[in-house]
């Protein structure tokens, strides 16, 4: 947003001049306007006096600014989220009091009321800019300072923050207040620091460690949703992760506490706060779920576990870093959940999940390298993407396999003790692998992190009139517009079908470099059923199967006896649809052949996701009828026939309540709403029933009084706001414009509802009604991205661009756009990358009409 911006240029010099000591911050939370009072002292030191710099502050009024004793006026001194500090001493004190605003975006200090009993909940939110919505400091994760946070709020609520939570003190003149004085933390950055409070219902516990070191646990949400909270499952799997980083990292846990606090209306999945970490709420279950979404729970409770080592005992210098810090968090979240937790299956559901993510980041016109250049605060708010997590964490796992896992465990040790409570670099931590491996790691950097694009690796196989293989080679392809070609440590398993299944029955391991590498040691051998190149996954890349595997996966996909390359096959499949090198309906053939036998739940819920957009975005137009017809038959089928409550026949439910077309289904889904239809064992619970009324309003057999009436049974704040999903869904002008006006035209809702609207808006199937939008969107996007904050503007930049309109029109449409006045750069790639979705689109759909 204009006047809200830092340059990484800006940071150094800052860095350069100051160090920070420490921070005093008084907050009082007494009012129920829309504003708090915030009173920030810091102590800093400069090594230049007489130099001038500023501090970063977002308030609606700054009422006291004190420098070294002298006022300044705020009129002057204030501007453009900036205050200007000259005349610096060699030892400074600075003292800002301000008016702050609660925020309703999920941003800075978030302020909820729950509608079911109108209790109040509050929480900050401040990667990667944010904790200057509520106090005065230098907002940068390189001038790191202790926290000492004094808070004054309604005595019966919970107060929560970095640090252990003190006993409260009655607050003098205020009936009903209490004070709450937090010891400072050590010293950590701005954007880890967090402040949770309210009418919170919280669960304690401890974890003792192998050294008798004992940890407060506690774990928090919304008092409406104690009934919901398993808070000891939630414990369980944290001290999973307790014991299996401390043995890893051999360095003592950094911090004194360690909360875990379900959020409302949160943006993300998570946050690593040190020792206060925010969760999204929705992993409070109300509803049944299937064990899919305890496996995601899991791993965002691990990552963001990890992360209280590295990134906030260790914290990247600037956001170049980005990418190390989610992607090691990544990689040993999922790490930890494949060795020690139930989900022994973790790496084939992040081949599934996660790393088709980074696979389709990093084939847009604005991928980047892993290491990315961050020149300001725009840069990295969009930058929190598939190749910071996913396809970072998948090259960590290429460097465990190419430097030896025991040698990049004995890494990792090293940077923990040698830059603890400080700021590093990739390359420190590079220096410390290379100490322990022995191996020079400039020339894998290079290639891996400092360079973008995916390469595609394809088996070229010879054999002769026996079966026999008489040569072996992988082809290795990269795109033209990012042309390296690396060298990948890799695997080559061979699969033969057997009474026991698809079993491997030979695996090489070698390196793969240059356009062609030859195989020798497979000459020789019988080929086999099924040729799977990185198998075990080693490492990132885009793998094709041969006509001759396809042909076996797409017979028999389901007889693997393993998840993993049950899992590689999956994805590869979608990306040859992706990529039109499969045609949709042949997708479509693939998945329904072998969905069936697929185990893990958590790919049965990706592949129902990917096949329905392949149908909705890839397939013939003139055959997309059928192809969904298809798949919602299937839908039918196997929620009839899946096991009585079993997650499979959730996972259907769900399924058909997105693809549900004809007369007949939309009968069903009234009849299970109604009660008048039964299916053993599935039971329609609330969050069930949201998502079959939402399809029936989206196809017109519903309407308002069928919403109002659901709203009057799910009297929460989830009912409010899929009822506002449902409104917008309906398939009227009326509706349409009412969603549209709620969002665009105006910024009163919250994030979360804003969301859900346009989530509704959106229905694919509803293309044409929604046609007439797209020239208002790129009238009102500028606009929008000008006079909104970040997370609110991308919402409804990506929410609202026309994917399903799948036309040249777009394009030409998009194209005028971007060619019109200079625009944003954080914006144009956001429309550059939408832009990108719908020419994919386009060529899926004429590989899909040639098959015909």
């Amino acid at each position: 947003m204009p006047g809200t911006n830092l340059t990484r240029d800006e940071a150094r010099e800052r860095a350069r001049i100051l160090t920070v000591d420490g921070y005093d911050v008084a907050l009082d939370l007494t009012g129920t306007g829309a504003t708090f009072t915030s009173e920030t002292t810091v102590r800093f030191a400069c090594a230049e006096p007489g130099a001038e710099t500023f501090v970063d502050l977002i308030a609606p009024s700054v009422t006291e600014i004190v420098l070294n004793g002298v006022a300044l006026d705020p009129a002057k001194a204030f501007a453009d989220s900036r205050i200007r500090l000259d005349g610096l001493a060699a030892r400074n004190e600075l003292r800002v009091v301000a008016d702050c605003a609660y925020m309703n975006t999920g941003e800075g200090l978030h302020r909820f009321v729950d509608p079911v009993d109108d209790k109040t909940y509050l929480y900050t939110q401040f990667e990667v800019a944010d904790a200057r919505r509520v106090f005065a400091n230098f907002e940068q994760p390189d001038l790191k300072a202790t926290f000492a946070f004094t808070i004054t709020a309604p005595a019966d609520w919970q107060v929560v923050s970095n640090s252990p939570t003190p006993t409260p003190a009655p607050a003098a003149g205020a009936d009903g207040a209490a004070v709450w004085a937090f010891e400072p933390t050590p010293r950590i950055s701005t954007y880890i620091t967090a402040l949770v409070a309210g009418h919170y219902h919280g669960v304690h516990d401890s974890y003792t460690a192998a050294d008798g070191t004992v940890v407060p646990l506690g774990v928090y949400c919304r008092a409406s949703l104690a009934e919901f909270l398993d808070a000891d499952a939630i414990f369980d799997v944290t001290k999973q992760g307790f014991d299996y980083f401390l043995e890893q990292f051999d360095f003592p846990y950094p911090f004194a506490k360690y909360d875990q606090l379900f959020v409302p209306e949160y943006n993300a999945g998570a946050m690593e706060n040190a020792g206060c970490v925010t969760i999204l709420e929705d992993y409070v279950f109300r509803s049944k779920v299937t064990d899919a979404s305890y496996e995601v729970r899991a791993e965002t409770i691990l990552h963001e576990l990890a992360h209280m080592w590295f990134g906030d005992l260790v914290t990247m210098q600037w956001w170049d870093d980005l990418w190390l810090n989610e992607s090691f968090a990544t990689y040993a979240s999922i790490l930890c959940q494949a060795e020690v937790t139930r989900w022994t299956h973790a790496w084939a559901t992040f081949g599934n999940r996660m790393k088709t993510w980074a696979y389709r980041q990093d084939q847009l016109p604005s991928t980047h390298p892993i290491f990315a250049d961050i020149r300001d605060l725009e840069d990295v708010e969009v930058n929190f993407d598939g190749i910071t997590y996913a396809k970072g964490a998948s090259v960590l796992k290429q460097l465990v396999a190419y430097v030896g896992s025991e040698h990049f465990m004995a890494g990792v040790r090293t940077y923990f003790k040698r830059h603890a409570w400080g700021n590093s670099t990739l390359a420190d931590l590079l220096k410390a692998l290379e100490e322990e491996s022995g191996r020079d790691l400039s020339a894998w950097s290079a290639e891996w992190l400092r360079t973008a694009g995916i390469n595609t690796l394809r088996p070229e196989i010879a054999t002769d009139d026996a079966g026999v293989v008489t040569s072996f080679a992988v082809l290795q392809e990269a795109p033209e517009a990012w042309p390296t070609i690396r060298t990948h440590r890799m695997a080559i398993g061979f699969y033969d079908r057997t009474d026991a299944g698809l079993v491997r029955t030979h695996r090489v391991e070698l390196d793969v470099s240059g356009p062609r590498t030859e195989v020798a040691e497979l000459v020789g051998r019988a080929r086999p059923d099924v040729v799977l190149l990185n198998d075990d996954d080693l490492t990132y890349c885009k793998i094709r199967l041969d006509e001759a595997s396809l042909k076996v996966v797409t017979e028999a996909i389901g007889e693997f006896t393993e998840p993993l390359p049950r899992a590689l096959c999956w994805a590869a499949a979608w990306d040859m649809t992706r990529d039109a090198e499969m045609a949709a309906r042949d997708y479509l053939t693939l998945v329904l052949s072998g969905i069936g036998q697929e185990k893990d739940i958590n790919i049965v819920g990706s592949l129902h996701r990917q096949l329905t957009s392949a149908l909705q975005l890839f397939a013939d137009p003139a055959w997309r009828p059928e192809g969904l017809a298809k798949l919602a038959d299937a839908a039918v089928g196997y929620l009839r026939s899946s096991a009585p409550g079993s997650d499979h026949q959730l996972a259907w439910a769900r399924c058909l309540a997105t693809v549900a077309v004809s007369d007949e289904q939309a009968a069903l889904l009234k009849g299970l709403l109604a009660g008048t239809e039964s299916i053993g064992g599935l039971s329609v619970d609330t969050d069930l029933r949201w998502a079959f009324l939402q399809r029936l309003v989206a196809l017109g057999a519903a309407g308002k009084p069928e919403i109002d009436a659901e709203r009057v049974r799910d009297d929460t704040a989830a009912g409010a706001r899929n009822a506002q999903a449902c409104l917008a869904a309906r398939p009227t002008r009326e509706a349409k414009d009412e969603a549209w006006a709620s969002v665009v035209e105006s910024d009163a809702l919250p994030n979360a509802t804003q969301a859900a609207v346009i989530g509704g808006f959106g229905q694919p199937d509803q293309r044409e009604l929604l046609a007439e939008y797209t020239d208002r969107y790129f009238a009102a996007i500028a606009d929008v991205w000008a006079s909104r904050t970040n997370e609110i503007a991308q919402q409804i930049v990506l929410g609202f661009y026309p994917t399903v309109q799948v036309s040249q029109e777009t394009l030409d449409r998009t194209d005028a756009w971007l060619d019109g006045a200079e625009r944003v750069p954080a914006l144009r790639r956001l429309i550059v990358e939408s832009r990108d979705g719908v020419a994919r689109s386009l060529r899926a759909q004429a590989r899909d009409t040639a098959a015909s």
